[in-house]
């Protein structure tokens, strides 16, 4: 787990698949404003993709207004383009994103976790 400011080069490559969307300037613009608080949440090895399904349902719908309560989004969220907590949606996604976030070496080291 970690505190830090999102710079923008970092921004851009968490978000790549979203450049030239309208949403992609105001995502970059939230996301590197103010600091993040990023971690690595891990399940147990024979859960599977169930970790990544139950970790998204907690937080809940992308729009706030859809979110359930008792969800990070439904409690606490205000805007669906200012989002409030962010998951991998897949082991390949969390490789990519926890090497982006604490660096090649976490990222093996939570591979080999498994």
């Amino acid at each position: 787990m970690g505190h830090r400011r999102i710079d923008r080069e970092t921004a851009e490559r968490h978000y790549a698949e979203h450049a030239g969307k309208p949403f992609y300037e105001p995502l970059l613009e939230f996301i590197t404003r103010s600091p993040s608080v990023v971690m690595v949440l891990d399940g147990p090895a024979d859960a599977g993709d169930d970790v990544f399904a139950v970790v998204r349902t907690l937080m809940g719908a992308t729009n706030p207004a859809k979110a359930a309560p008792g969800t990070i989004r439904g409690d606490y969220g205000i805007s669906p383009t200012e989002n409030l907590v962010h998951g991998s949606d897949s082991e390949s996604s969390a490789e990519r994103e926890i090497a982006l976030f604490f660096g090649a070496v976490a990222a093996s080291n939570s591979k080999a976790d498994r």
